[in-house]
C-alpha cells in the first residue's frame, strides 16, 4: 500500500526579528515559525499530515508578502490570510478568538479564555497558546500574563516584544 503525499509548500521569509519558515496545504498556511526550529516544524507536519511532498514557490505568494507587509507597518496584512492550523476543536477555538486580538492590543489567558466562553480554562488557554503552529498569524505573541508581564514565546520574549513594540508603533 503506498500512503498518499501531503503537498506542502515551503519558503523561508526574511523578517526584521530572523528567517522565518512558512508552510502552506491547499487550505491554507498551516505552519510559521522560525527557522532555526525547522525540525520541529517539519516533524509536526509529518505527524499531523504523514508523509509529506515539500514544493518551494517558483515565486513569492500572496501569504509572503502579506507578510512582508505586516513587518513594513501594514497590521492588518494579516487578516486576509487563510490558516490550516489543524489542531482539536478546544485549540481552533482559542486559535480563532486569537485571531480577534486586534494589532496593538493585548489579552491575558483568563480574558481569552472568558471570550470564548470558559473563564475556568485559563490553563488549557495557555496550552493551546504554546501548540499555535501558525505564529504572528495566530497572533499569540498578544497573549500576556494577568499581571500585565509578558509570559513564554516560543520564539523568544525579545522577539515577542518586538512584535508587540511594532503593532502600538503601526497601530
Amino acid at each position: 500500500m503506498n500512503p498518499t503525499m501531503q503537498d506542502i509548500t515551503i519558503q523561508d521569509l526574511d523578517s526584521p526579528i530572523g528567517t522565518m519558515m512558512l508552510a502552506a496545504s491547499e487550505s491554507g498556511v498551516c505552519a510559521l515559525d522560525f527557522a532555526e526550529r525547522r525540525p520541529a516544524i517539519l516533524g509536526r507536519l509529518e505527524r499531523r499530515f504523514g508523509r509529506l511532498m515539500l514544493r518551494r514557490p517558483h515565486r513569492p505568494d500572496a501569504t509572503a508578502e502579506r507578510l512582508r507587509a505586516y513587518f513594513a507597518g501594514e497590521l492588518q496584512a494579516l487578516d486576509a490570510i487563510p490558516v490550516d492550523p489543524g489542531g482539536t476543536p478546544f485549540q481552533r477555538e482559542v486559535w480563532s478568538a486569537l485571531r480577534a486580538v486586534r494589532p496593538g492590543r493585548t489579552i491575558s489567558y483568563g480574558a481569552l479564555a472568558g471570550r470564548i466562553q470558559r473563564r475556568s480554562a485559563s490553563r488549557a488557554v495557555g496550552a493551546a497558546n504554546a501548540r499555535n503552529p501558525v505564529a504572528i498569524v495566530i497572533p499569540c505573541h498578544r497573549v500576556i500574563g494577568s499581571d500585565g508581564r509578558l509570559t513564554g514565546y516560543a520564539g523568544g520574549l525579545n522577539r515577542k516584544q518586538w512584535l508587540l513594540d511594532h503593532e502600538e508603533k503601526h497601530g
